[in-house]
């Protein structure tokens, strides 16, 4: 779905620029435009710039005389779409009585000894039929506008065989092509070892490589792999062997890297050079300098922090050594049944030491970079796609300033408007 549209009487543009992810300090860079204005063409921005000028007129005489739909910002602020680069959305159950056992202190890996984690979500969603999926799935996106999220990644994993496995990635499909949300599918059949290979790591990667991914690759129903690497779960050797046989297949690779224990997986990362690793909040400074030579994104999920009641990743410092930093919410069942975007803008600026260009650039043009898209979308300039948030603020900063407020009152996606539909 593409649509041509002139929005008129923006108050302030701001936007990171750039077809490649912002490293460094080079996220601190935020293009602002006063009394702006931008036109869309078959879902592409053909102009972003001020309100005056020939290619303004031009725009202004097309719309007024019908070819375009005119759309007055009133002199509120525009900003790009929300990337959310990091989330496991299409799941069947709650895992609500997990929240307030880690609230009273129990940690992560005791319940998952406990039976719960993981596993439980596996259990509801092997259950859950291909219809019910769809449903869950659709209600969730429907939010996920309202947030002013245009683009998310959606994992697979709550499956761990090859039944259920391919149904989260082949709904997940189908939701792409049913509602404006555009969802980039990642497999990660190695999201936890299930109870029928319980001690059996191992094994179960030897069976998911051979079994699973194999049709997920032969059907194209996943552009990336990712794997939970974590003492206890998957370590270095067989998730390197698991990536490994990702990147023989033609899948992009991921994963999740030192969220628990400093295992070295952000070293895995570099090595093997994976387009990003996620988590880190137990990532050592030599393997983040590696990711940093290596060119690997660094993916903070400052809400699963929150939740679990964890130190924040240093995003900060990542930024200082030269990263290219994205920001996601992780939302799933269990460690992070959140997907706030107003509460990561409140974090990253009050507890992580980030700007707010920083932070803006993080969960748009960086989150793009982390899904391969950032030629695409992730900022507001002529020929990437037209994926625009109207915010009801004078300017961008109140994102943060306003402290975990949806201030999101339009979402465009590719010139067309989604929210309100």
């Amino acid at each position: 779905m593409k649509g041509d549209l002139l929005i008129v009487n923006i108050g302030q543009l701001a936007t990171p620029l750039g077809r490649g992810p912002a490293r460094g300090l080079e996220m601190k860079h935020l293009h602002l435009i006063s009394h702006a204005a931008i036109l869309v063409e078959d879902g592409i921005i053909a102009y972003a710039g001020v309100q005056e000028g020939p290619g303004y007129k031009t725009a202004l005489e097309k719309a007024r005389a019908g070819a375009y739909p005119l759309l007055d910002a009133g002199g509120k602020t525009c900003v790009p779409g929300f990337v959310d680069s990091h989330t496991h959305f299409l799941f069947a159950g709650f895992r609500a009585n997990e929240f307030f056992w880690r609230a009273e202190g129990l940690p992560y890996m005791e319940i998952h000894r406990r039976g719960g984690g993981i596993n439980r979500t596996t259990q509801a969603t092997r259950t859950a039929s291909f219809e019910e999926l769809l449903d869950l799935g659709r209600r969730r996106l429907s939010s996920m506008l309202a947030q002013g999220i245009t683009t998310v990644e959606g994992k697979s994993g709550y499956g761990l065989d090859s039944i259920t496995e391919l149904r989260q990635l082949q709904a997940m499909a189908a939701l792409d092509a049913l509602q404006p949300v555009d969802i980039v599918r990642t497999f990660m059949g190695a999201h936890a070892v299930p109870p029928e290979f319980k001690g059996r790591p191992s094994e179960y990667i030897d069976y998911i490589i051979s079994e699973v991914m194999l049709q997920v690759a032969g059907q194209r129903l996943a552009e990336f792999a990712d794997i939970f690497c974590e003492k206890g779960i998957f370590e270095l050797e067989d998730a390197k062997r698991y990536l490994q046989a990702a990147k023989a297949l033609g899948l992009g690779i991921k994963i999740h890297a030192d969220e628990i224990k400093a295992l070295g997986g952000a070293g895995l990362a570099a090595a093997m050079g994976a387009i990003s690793a996620e988590h880190l909040l137990k990532a050592s400074p030599s393997d983040l300098a590696a990711m940093a030579q290596a060119g690997v994104i660094a993916v903070c999920l400052p809400l699963t922090a929150f939740v679990l009641k964890e130190p924040y990743a240093d995003a900060r410092g990542m930024i200082d050594t030269g990263l290219a930093v994205a920001l996601a919410s992780d939302l799933n069942p269990g460690s992070c049944y959140s997907q706030s975007i107003p509460l990561i803008f409140s974090l990253a600026v009050l507890y992580m030491g980030l700007s707010f260009a920083e932070t803006l650039c993080a969960l748009t043009l960086n989150g793009a970079a982390a899904l391969g898209r950032a030629d695409k979308i992730g900022s507001l300039e002529v020929g990437k796609a037209g994926d625009i948030l109207v915010l009801d603020a004078p300017e961008a900063s109140h994102l943060a300033y306003n402290s975990g407020m949806n201030l999101v009152v339009s979402t465009i996606k590719n010139g067309v408007l989604v929210y309100p539909q």
